[in-house]
């Protein structure tokens, strides 16, 4: 019926097809003006009808190319391609952890631009897999308004970030005063360029497909642009917000693999047959005994600890401050049981540890459902993996899959939580009003502590 409905035909007495009506005639024979135009028509026989697809109609991709280096190959050769695989993924992963503390030496600023790779990458491996499954019906602008679409809602992102935490630089600059004072607006006017856009691609027969692929592009850019944003934002709070949250759930990544690996028996989820529970409670006790490390041996340097800062005078980011609480070695009094094992009454710890077992714990119980969510994905379209970017891995989202939702918790655990106001930024803020403005800012603050009694009323400015 599909078919007949795309040729224009439909059946006649005794199950024949009548032709479809000739060019200036009607179905019964009147001549009539001819209600679309031959380039409509062309367009309808090229696009088909998909409001009768289904998901058994979606097509498999084929699958990715094997790049496993051919040194690798030969010499694993040897190997069943289960321990194979073990190799190429332990090689592969002492790797990127190599690049990745090398990344961290070189500073903050490396860090964001490598969150902003990695977010670039994600939002292309999913968007290539909407292009690939509907490539046959080649939508008109798709790809380019989807990456059009992602220029503008970074644009707005980072933008914001530029005015709250760059205050002082925008401040000297007239053309970035400008474009900060109208960012909003000019955010706006950009995504409504793309929305006009978008609308005039619409394609006869073809909208239910072409919103599709619209939702398609802007959840994509829900799930990738917000949250890499969200961990740019955790890094300005100090370094260890970044670190801490993104090793345990490497960490749990690692361990979880492992130990389902060499003691794997029981299934944990049908979404991924390979997960165990032997996997998943190992690579929890694991994640919340490492992050429990890591925090007490970041907490010792500045350079993890301290908000990380632009400072005009340099032209550079800088990490140096007086440590907060979070950060300085308190004595804790140890419960009965603990007492009696330990034979201690008090133990030094950073109160940042304590909630690196917080942390720890959401990136080795709820982390892995980011993972999950990602193999239903793969399944509802047929794909192993995202791509082929990494041997024995699969795609830059393969491996990130779970971080966007750490990130998004350790964003919410630190407002919620943790966050005081920042003097630095305080002032920052104070330096980009008017001379009117801090002059009344600074009388309301006066008052204030004088009717506090903080400040003596006879003492002059």
């Amino acid at each position: 019926m599909l078919e007949l409905r795309h040729r224009g035909g439909c059946p006649g007495p005794g199950g024949a097809v009548a032709p479809p009506p000739r060019e200036g005639e009607a179905a019964g024979g009147d001549h009539e003006t001819e209600s679309t135009s031959d380039k409509e028509t062309d367009i309808d026989d090229r696009y088909g009808d998909l409001d009768s697809r289904t998901d058994s109609d979606i097509p498999e991709i084929p699958p990715s190319s094997d790049r496993t280096p051919e040194i690798l190959k030969k010499a694993l050769s040897g190997l069943s391609s289960r321990w194979k695989n073990w190799w190429i993924r332990g090689i592969l992963t002492l790797t990127m952890i190599s690049l990745f503390f090398l990344i961290i030496y070189m500073g903050s600023f490396m860090l964001m631009l490598l969150v902003l790779g990695i977010q670039v990458k994600c939002f292309h491996e999913i968007i290539t897999i909407g292009y690939r499954v509907y490539r046959s019906y080649d939508l008109p602008w798709f790809r380019t308004l989807s990456w059009y679409f992602l220029l503008c809602v970074n644009y707005f992102f980072y933008g914001e970030t530029v005015a709250d935490y760059f205050a002082t630089f925008v401040q000297r600059e007239e053309q970035l005063q400008f474009l900060i004072r109208y960012h909003r607006f000019i955010s706006f006017a950009l995504y409504l360029a793309g929305f006009c856009m978008f609308v005039l691609s619409l394609v006869k027969k073809h909208y239910r497909l072409q919103f599709y692929m619209f939702a398609w592009t802007h959840v994509t850019l829900l799930i990738t642009v917000t949250q890499s944003h969200l961990v740019i934002q955790n890094l300005f709070e100090g370094m260890i917000w970044f670190l801490v949250p993104i090793s345990s759930v490497i960490c749990n990544d690692i361990t979880a693999y492992l130990f389902g690996f060499f003691f794997g028996r029981t299934p944990l989820i049908k979404l991924s047959p390979k997960k165990t529970w032997e996997g998943f409670i190992g690579g929890f006790f694991s994640t919340v005994v490492f992050g429990f490390i890591a925090a007490y041996v970041l907490s010792k340097y500045q350079y993890f600890v301290c908000p990380v800062e632009y400072r005009s005078d340099v032209n550079s980011f800088v990490t140096e401050c007086e440590p907060s609480e979070l950060f300085r070695l308190q004595s804790y009094s140890l419960p009965p049981f603990l007492k009696a094992v330990l034979r201690r009454e008090t133990v030094s710890l950073y109160p940042f540890q304590i909630h690196s077992i917080a942390l720890s714990t959401f990136a080795s119980l709820i982390g892995p459902f980011g993972g999950f969510f990602a193999s239903g994905f793969k399944r509802a379209f047929k794909i192993k993996d995202f791509a082929n970017t990494i041997p024995g891995h699969g795609g830059i989202m393969d491996r990130f899959d779970c971080q966007y939702l750490m990130a998004t918790f350790v964003h919410v655990y630190i407002t919620s939580f943790i966050r005081g106001p920042n003097p630095s930024k305080v002032l920052q803020q104070l330096l980009v009003l008017q001379p009117e403005q801090q002059l009344n800012i600074y009388k309301t603050l006066k008052s204030h502590l004088i009717e506090k009694g903080i400040l003596q009323p006879t003492l002059k400015v």
